[in-house]
């Protein structure tokens, strides 16, 4: 879910027009108690803008903040709409890409600190299941984890798993079906993105020989790709049959 939050009668009216454009978002104009209202929706995983002061919104959001890999995006916004700043998870959670795009729609300015926002990001999705486990809960589980980074299938490079499953037929037919490439990897190929993962499961470990899947897949394929040392956009989601990661590096 994406949460408008105004604060004006000028920020109201901008509210209004990106609600009507931006599918799946709802304004909230001058909701009580604020702090409160923000924060939980911010807890709950949903996307904010805040047409406000950036330093309302820091103060707003500081104490609920957790980590880059878990924290909504949040873009600030000026009641004109001139401005867009990706304030919150501007990798991982998409901010930067997604206020690229809301500048667009709103012929405004995106205001991103990013040391690499000039670079074409590369992203790569890595995945894992149980034997057998049919495409299209795979897609699913898929779609789901795009839109939580507000990304769309023409933004993927590939999927990837683990060597074991390069004959699953499921996640065959989901790259084919998507038009995207599937390729496998190695244990000692993962091992090398080891450091890069946001959790370790001794479960995994000890059936496949790597701490995770999902993650160790797309950090290694978003490297293959463009040679650059890769950082997870999407923490590893989990169904009861499969995972799925989302990583991403920059062409130099």
């Amino acid at each position: 879910m994406i949460r408008i939050i105004s604060l004006t009668d000028a920020g109201e009216r901008l509210g209004k027009r990106l609600a009507n454009e931006i599918e799946g978002s709802e304004l909230w104009h001058k909701p009580k108690p604020f702090t409160e209202k923000v924060q939980s929706a911010f807890t709950d995983g949903d996307r904010l803008i805040l047409i406000c002061a950036t330093g309302i919104a820091v103060r707003t959001l500081a104490s609920v903040l957790k980590d880059k890999y878990t924290d909504p995006a949040v873009l600030v916004l000026d009641e004109q709409g001139q401005f867009v700043i990706p304030l919150i998870s501007g990798h991982e959670g998409g901010a930067n890409d997604w206020g690229k795009d809301i500048a667009n729609l709103l012929s405004g300015q995106l205001v991103s600190t990013t040391a690499k926002a000039y670079l074409k990001p590369v992203y790569t999705v890595g995945m894992g299941c149980e034997r057998g486990c049919p495409s299209d809960h795979l897609a699913d589980l898929l779609d789901d984890c795009l839109i939580k980074v507000g990304l769309s299938l023409d933004d993927i490079h590939s999927i990837s798993s683990i060597d074991i499953k390069s004959d699953e037929v499921g996640l065959i037919g989901l790259a084919k079906q998507i038009g995207k490439p599937f390729q496998t990897f190695d244990v000692p190929q993962l091992e090398t993105v080891e450091e890069q993962l946001s959790m370790r499961s001794e479960y995994v470990f000890g059936v496949v020989g790597v701490y995770g899947v999902a993650e160790s897949a797309a950090l290694y394929a978003s490297e293959q790709v463009t040679g650059e040392k890769a950082e997870l956009m999407l923490v590893k989601q989990k169904t009861a049959k499969a995972t799925c990661s989302i990583s991403r590096s920059y062409r130099v």
